[in-house]
């Protein structure tokens, strides 16, 4: 996974003024575009869209005060006029194309990113790897902007807002594995950009053939292959750190990689105030 990363950013530079095919890179890789713009985002702590803009506009910054011709250096790198150059340049630098060519800045460089295995890893990861046939996930659905840190004040909204019966009712419902009330998210984007929207999902995990209220909404989940991680401690701190170690630990050292799917959280044990939990994150996976 660190020699495909690797790769992937100097494809970007080879390429800086052009559109370019993940995905199609990928292949080349022996992964997928899904996966590597995952573990791109997660690894980089940006999405890669926002890496191939900083670069872009900090290889721009030195034409712009070489004094070139604006349109000329918008189109050399990717942009069809000077205005969306414009906004871009500012976007990354605080300030227009004008005001670093008069003044010499400011300028916020991005340099070239590098990936390299580092020794981590000295607290074991509890993991399972299981088989599921096809099952559906149903319960209340909603749209939300994703939040990398800290408890989402849109799901916790949305929770708050259903009544205690409801979670009741739900919980009867559910027959099959994940077990119990569940914190599903789906359409996610693979970058997994702060802000971006995501499916929210308050429900169980039901067999195929389970008869299902008509005022709940549902998602198809294919038979396929689940890593099971168990995550132990303050909540939501520990859940979000067993998170962000599947990306730095687990998947680089692991012959699997993330397939599309819905990523699933169950709450096995809590405290009455929320402040700890025992959980289980569910990712789909694929051998690598």
């Amino acid at each position: 996974m660190i020699s495909a990363l690797n790769r992937l950013v100097d494809h970007v530079e080879e390429r800086l003024g052009e559109e370019f095919d993940v995905d199609g890179l990928a292949g080349t890789l022996g992964t997928t575009g899904y996966h590597l713009r995952r573990m791109f985002s997660s690894l980089a702590g940006m999405p890669l869209s926002e890496y191939v803009r900083r670069r872009r506009m900090t290889v721009a910054a030195a034409d712009v005060i070489r004094g070139d011709d604006l349109l000329g250096i918008a189109v050399r790198h990717g942009y069809g006029s000077t205005e969306a150059f414009g906004r871009a340049f500012r976007a990354v630098h605080g300030a227009g194309p004008g005001d670093v060519r008069r003044d010499g800045g400011p300028l916020r460089a991005q340099p070239q990113l590098r990936f390299r295995l580092t020794v981590e890893g000295t607290n074991p990861m509890d993991t399972r790897i299981t088989d599921r046939p096809a099952f559906r996930l149903v319960g209340h659905a909603a749209r939300v902007p994703l939040i990398h840190h800290g408890v989402n004040p849109h799901i916790q909204r949305h929770i708050a807002a259903l009544p205690q019966e409801e979670h009741l009712r739900l919980k009867a419902l559910g027959d099959t594995e994940p077990a119990g009330l569940l914190q599903v998210s789906d359409d996610l984007d693979p970058e997994a950009t702060e802000g971006s929207e995501l499916t929210y999902l308050h429900g169980v995990a039901v067999s195929r053939d389970t008869p299902v209220p008509d005022d709940l909404d549902g998602i198809e989940v294919p038979a396929g292959r689940w890593a099971v991680f168990h995550a132990e401690g303050p909540y939501p701190q520990a859940l979000q750190t067993t998170w962000a170690a599947t990306a730095t630990e687990w998947f680089p050292s692991n012959p699997w990689r993330l397939r599309p799917g819905p990523s699933i959280v169950t709450v096995l044990d809590r405290a009455d105030d929320f402040s700890t939990a025992t959980c289980e994150l569910w990712l789909p996976v694929e051998p690598a």
